[in-house]
């Protein structure tokens, strides 16, 4: 019977330990800073590039898993989804970016970038968005 209850305890306190972080925070604070730090240093990362050196980026990367969330890192809330066709795994989404004038393939079954132009593309030729 003490076996079953000192278990019990210990599994509890082990759930208390991992769902509470005010623990950890309370006992070595730097760790919670230095998370903190990190996440900003990874958003410099972000914006520190140029429009010009984004769209390389997403071009090199295209067609490679992903693609999908580094476009959405890089052009957050500034794309319009303007038309689908046939393409990639079943459809595509062609997004376009007004600020760069730019249009984006965007397969959302595999979370990649098809195909990338310059200017508003309704539909790209078949053999761009395979």
């Amino acid at each position: 019977m003490k076996l079953a209850s000192s278990l019990l305890a210990t599994v509890a306190l082990a759930g208390l330990v991992t769902v509470w972080d005010a623990p950890l925070s309370f006992v070595n604070p730097s760790l919670v800073q230095a998370s903190a730090q990190e996440r900003k240093q990874n958003m410099k990362d972000v914006t520190g590039l140029t429009t010009q050196q984004k769209i390389e980026m997403l071009t090199k990367s295209k067609g490679k898993f992903g693609s999908g969330d580094q476009l959405r890192r890089y052009f957050f809330g500034d794309l319009e989804p303007i038309a689908v066709q046939p393409g990639g795994a079943g459809m595509v989404v062609n997004l376009y970016n007004k600020a760069n004038d730019i249009t984006i393939s965007y397969c959302a079954t595999y979370d990649v970038i098809v195909a990338l132009k310059k200017g508003k593309i309704t539909a790209f030729a078949p053999n761009e968005v395979k």
